[in-house]
Formats: structure tokens, C-alpha cells, sequence
């Protein structure tokens, strides 16, 4: 991928599931395929988690822009849903045997893949961006 990727999915599973497999044939197909998989871990645990808890399941647009830089793949996330929770990214928490991935595991993740995680509310929206090293 040698070029910005921008797209606006509406939020909901369906769609999400749809734009990850269109990603996977698409902008993330130049990748090797170990950062192609880390990529549609983290896309799709970000992306549910907006469609989930921002949306609330009531829908709304989710805006993606990727682009390759030195050091990996850049992801901007965008949505008019409600904010993170004390305004601040949750924390995750590392898997014990027996949990099921829900409660912050899917944050477990993100944190533990991605570098330079940021998060910021502004204008009613939220952004969250991140870099997926190479």
C-alpha cells in the first residue's frame, strides 16, 4: 500500500465485517502477511468496539484513513459516537484461563499490537490513532 485508504463505514457489524474483508483483498494486500493479520486483529477489534459501545448498536459513520510511513501502517479512526469512558483509552486487561474475550481483553490487544495509541474527543467526535509496526 503506497497510498493514503480512505473509507466511511456505517456502523454496524455487518458493514464492519464487509469493509475488513474488502480491506484484506484491497489496501492491506501489499502487506506481508503477518502485518496484514495484525492489522485485521486490531481494525476489527477497534472497529467492533465502536459499533458496540460509541454507536451503542444505534449506528452512525466510522471513518478510516490508512497510509504506510517508516515503521509500519498508520490508522486514523473517526466516529461521532459517545466518548470513551473518563475520556481516556481503557486500559485492557491480560487474559486469565477461563475468561472469555469481552470485559477489556479486546483493548488487551489493541495495546499490546499497536504503538503510539492515541486518543482525543473534539467537535463531538471521537479519534483514535495508531501505528501497526512492520
Amino acid at each position: 500500500m503506497t497510498t493514503e485508504t480512505r473509507l466511511t463505514i456505517p456502523g454496524n457489524p455487518h458493514a464492519v465485517h464487509e469493509a475488513l474483508r474488502g480491506l484484506a483483498e484491497g489496501a492491506l494486500s501489499g502487506l506481508a502477511e503477518a502485518e496484514r493479520n495484525t492489522a485485521q486483529i486490531v481494525l476489527a477489534e477497534v472497529l467492533n468496539n465502536i459499533v458496540e459501545h460509541a454507536y451503542a448498536e444505534q449506528g452512525g459513520g466510522i471513518d478510516l484513513l490508512l497510509w504506510v510511513e517508516a515503521g509500519g501502517l498508520r490508522c486514523v479512526v473517526t466516529d461521532r459516537g459517545a466518548p470513551m469512558p473518563s475520556g481516556r483509552l481503557p486500559k485492557g486487561r491480560s487474559p486469565h484461563p477461563g475468561d472469555l474475550p469481552q470485559g477489556g481483553f479486546g483493548w488487551f490487544l489493541i495495546r499490546s499490537l499497536a504503538r503510539d495509541l492515541r486518543y482525543r474527543r473534539a467537535e463531538g467526535r471521537n479519534e483514535l490513532s495508531f501505528c501497526l509496526p512492520s
